[in-house]
């Protein structure tokens, strides 16, 4: 792909815009981010607070510890969280600079019971609405779609700002710009210097809280289990090993930050982990190794175009087929083996469930590496799945806008019942 060319440059602008990073699962850190907002334009202590969410981000802040709080989960401690301690500034790291001090403070103010959490009246996916009053002052904060896509900021009835939002769940452009034959082109004639520094994060981020996570006690202990009941000597044990004990500790309140993937620190560690691992197994070079992940990161961002950040549709599917084929690269396989890769991953589990960020989204990232060495190994074989095989069309592009359908339209109403269930309705 021609460096000076408006593709080239589209494609960087993706890398830079996604992979971020986030301290903590990154829906509780959006509530703490519009909290941080409504305080800072507030500039007191609200005395009341409303909450207006979505149900699918209820779904996912409802079970995981907010980090910088002392084991505090829900809304409420991710909203006091960031009207306490939160510096908007730092986008999804808005709460890495808590204090001692200042965690007490967060519990003071939740028991005041100042604050209250209601279901979005919208149909929008990810719809956040967060109203602050501090005696005669109001402020109003709307996020859509994107963790941090502020689309209407008052206060006191003068718009700050307020602008047009996409009511189908994106306001970022991969769903028109990534093609698998695209990303593969990019990766693999892209300057590195353009994008170094963001993977160099990447790795440094995700493979420090993937060893914080085997090395202490994090939520159900999947990457140690993994680790300890089977051969510790075979990569493949370790790849899913590692990405599980990373999501064990961050669904657990670490306060470490992971570069994140398609909105989530979960699609992050699964489609860095599990490739950086390979890249030592088969003493890879520094240069195949970025070129890899640079493949992998935007082929979980295609992948999840189509489906948007939030849905019943577990997104560490799409990033364990990404890591997949990442590793694919690192085995200097070619294209045709690389995308029969990613579609047997698809038509293997495109099946499972998202059900909120809890614990057991480890071993969900655990399932899908083990689904990608299947694909993989099948793919290296000779062996695929073929257009009309379930789900499964003629064509990578099809198969995958055929699993953006299901993830996006089918699976409604399975995201409305897993939302009943959650809640207990």
């Amino acid at each position: 792909m021609e460096r000076n060319s408006a593709l080239y440059n589209q494609y960087i602008e993706i890398i830079k815009r996604e992979l971020v990073p986030a301290m903590g699962c990154t829906e509780p850190i959006a509530i703490s981010f519009a909290a941080a907002v409504a305080g800072k334009h507030l500039g007191n202590l609200p005395d009341r607070v409303t909450v207006e969410a979505s149900g699918n981000l209820i779904k996912n802040v409802k079970s995981v510890i907010v980090p910088n709080t002392d084991g505090l989960k829900g809304i409420e401690a991710a909203a006091a969280a960031g009207l306490i301690a939160g510096n908007a500034d730092l986008f999804l790291e808005v709460i890495s600079q808590v204090t001692s001090r200042q965690k007490a403070e967060i519990r003071e103010y939740l028991d005041r019971k100042v604050i209250s959490v209601e279901i979005a009246k919208s149909d929008i996916v990810f719809d956040l609405i967060l109203t602050a009053w501090a005696g005669d002052d109001k402020v109003v904060v709307r996020i859509v779609n994107e963790h941090t896509n502020i689309v209407y900021l008052e206060k006191n009835g003068e718009v700050l700002l307020e602008k047009p939002f996409s009511c189908g769940g994106s306001e970022s452009d991969e769903e028109n710009v990534l093609t698998v034959d695209g990303i593969l082109d990019f990766a693999k004639t892209c300057d590195l210097e353009d994008v170094r520094e963001i993977i160099r994060r990447q790795i440094s981020y995700n493979m420090k809280i993937a060893e914080e996570g085997l090395d202490n006690n994090w939520g159900a202990n999947v990457g140690k289990v993994i680790l300890k009941t089977n051969d510790p000597k075979d990569v493949r044990i370790r790849a899913k090993a590692k990405a599980a004990a990373g999501s064990d500790a961050r669904m657990s309140g670490c306060e470490l930050p992971v570069v994140i993937n398609s909105g989530s620190g979960n699609q992050g560690i699964t489609a860095s982990v599990p490739v950086i691992e390979y890249a030592g197994e088969l003493h890879s070079t520094q240069e195949e190794l970025y070129r890899a992940l640079v493949l992998s990161n935007l082929l979980g961002l295609h992948q999840k175009a189509g489906i948007g950040r939030l849905s019943a549709y577990c997104g560490a599917v799409s990033a364990g087929c990404a890591a997949g084929a990442g590793i694919a690269y690192l085995m200097h396989e070619d294209d045709r083996v690389i995308k029969h890769a990613i579609v047997n991953c698809l038509a293997i589990t495109s099946g499972i469930i998202c059900d909120g960020a809890k614990p057991s989204c480890a071993a969900k990232i655990a399932s899908s590496i083990d689904a990608a060495f299947l694909a993989l190994e099948m793919a290296r074989d000779g062996q695929e799945f073929k257009g009309g095989d379930g789900i499964v069309k003629k064509g990578i592009e099809n198969t995958i806008v055929s699993v953006s359908k299901l993830g996006k339209d089918g699976m409604r109403e399975t995201d409305k019942e897993i939302l009943r269930i959650m809640v207990g309705d």
